[in-house]
């Protein structure tokens, strides 16, 4: 790890920040915290979230840099990371408060590593994570930086200094994941792939697996806990998956196969739901197993870029054509598909009987999937910036009755 001099920047203060509007601070209280891509346990899903039928803007808070990467939120504070500057070169971490999108915190650091992207995304392309303590964010640039809640800097890794080669000239865009006292981050490419076990308080290696040498934006994925078995990680590749031990970095059982590189696996109790020809349903081994069971595969189930949803015994899917599939865990049969306003490249998420969709265009979609065929309960549009050709990229974020959406120029929070 190479020391925090290579950051050319740090500023801490607020001088800059956009003021946020607040049309409506009545909406339901914060129960549940949303820690990382795709909530809690990264299957898309809120335990204990509600979505309004009939969604209105609360309030929206305007952002100084791109980004594709979902809000995070933490108590009362949502934070989200941008990108700024000729080359994206000016990263960035905000913090507002949930009730108001009253603006808390900036941080600004400089991209050490290589900034290039696709120009559909960005380097604020990786949403951040949380252990309840701290924030841990990484861009494109395979920058990784470490906050506490207040906005204080804890740690910096430029990680393009320690592995020269890892770059992707689409753009980086795996999010990280925390498991235990472990941060796991998936830097993987062409040239030089790795998978890292970072310390969460002093953002040192725990452990380094040489990953496939194949572009994949998929993300790592925590699996279950379970009584006897050592807390551990999915790993997702063009050659596969694997579950890690979060703590060493040692394989548990792997799956050899051809598994996408862009949506990412979901899993719940003892079921890994893999994006591989369809939806694989594999079986997680009993300890000392070191291949899962295959129980079912579904080639009409197709997720696409997004990543599959969640709900207790129903797996949802988005395709490219904007077609939502509902799906029983059990063998993978369809039940329905909903046509809907599409194209998406944000996932859906989804709490109870409803999900939410945001399509590129920015328009909200709420679906009873409790109705024999699924149906439409209610859309938001929300306003894009048309002379920049704005688009909305990023998976939504639950908390409460409230659901948080970013654009490229604004943080949206919406309730009922």
């Amino acid at each position: 790890m190479r020391s925090c001099t290579l950051f050319s920047l740090c500023l801490t203060s607020l001088v800059g920040l956009a003021t946020a509007s607040a049309a409506n601070t009545a909406a339901a209280p914060i129960t549940t915290d949303w820690p990382a891509f795709r909530g809690p346990v990264s299957s898309g899903a809120s335990p204990s979230a509600q979505i309004p039928a009939q969604p209105k803007i609360a309030w929206s808070a305007k952002l100084p840099g791109r980004g594709l990467s979902s809000p995070i939120i933490m108590g009362e504070k949502v934070f989200v990371t941008a990108a700024e500057g000729p080359e994206q070169e000016r990263l960035r971490v905000l913090c507002f408060r949930v009730k108001d999108g009253a603006p808390l915190w900036e941080r600004q650091l400089l991209a050490t590593g290589r900034t290039m992207t696709h120009d559909k995304t960005s380097v604020a392309a990786s949403t951040p994570c949380s252990d309840g303590k701290r924030i841990f964010a990484l861009w494109s640039s395979n920058d990784l930086a470490a906050f506490d809640f207040e906005g204080n800097l804890l740690w910096l890794r430029g990680l393009t200094a320690d592995y020269s080669n890892a770059s992707n000239s689409l753009g980086m865009a795996s999010s990280p994941v925390t498991v235990g006292a472990t941060v796991v981050v998936q830097i993987e490419n062409d040239s030089e792939s790795y998978a890292l076990g970072i310390d969460a308080s002093t953002g040192k290696n725990l452990w380094k697996l040489e990953r496939p040498k194949f572009a994949n934006w998929s993300s790592p994925v925590p699996l279950p806990a379970r009584p006897g078995f050592p807390a551990a990680v999915l790993l997702q590749s063009k050659e596969g998956v694997c579950a890690v031990d979060a703590a060493t970095g040692k394989t548990l059982w792997q799956l050899a196969g051809n598994a996408s590189t862009m949506s990412s696996s979901v899993a719940l109790k003892d079921v890994v739901y893999l994006p591989a020809s369809g939806m694989t349903a594999l079986g997680v081994p009993a300890l000392g197993v070191s291949e899962p069971q295959t129980l079912w595969n579904a080639r009409q189930i197709n997720p696409s870029t997004t990543s599959p949803l969640l709900l207790d015994s129903r797996l949802f899917t988005v395709n490219n054509a904007g077609i939502l599939t509902m799906a029983e865990t059990a063998a993978g049969d369809i039940k329905w598909k909903l046509r809907l306003t599409g194209p998406f490249s944000g996932s859906p998420v989804g709490a109870g009987d409803r999900i939410v969709l945001v399509n590129e265009k920015a328009l909200l979609q709420v679906v009873n999937t409790a109705a024999p065929e699924g149906e439409v309960l209610g859309q938001l549009q929300l306003p894009l910036d048309a002379k920049t050709k704005e688009l909305a990229l990023c998976t939504p974020a639950l908390s409460g009755g409230r659901i948080f959406v970013r654009t490229d120029s604004t943080l949206w929070c919406v309730a009922k």
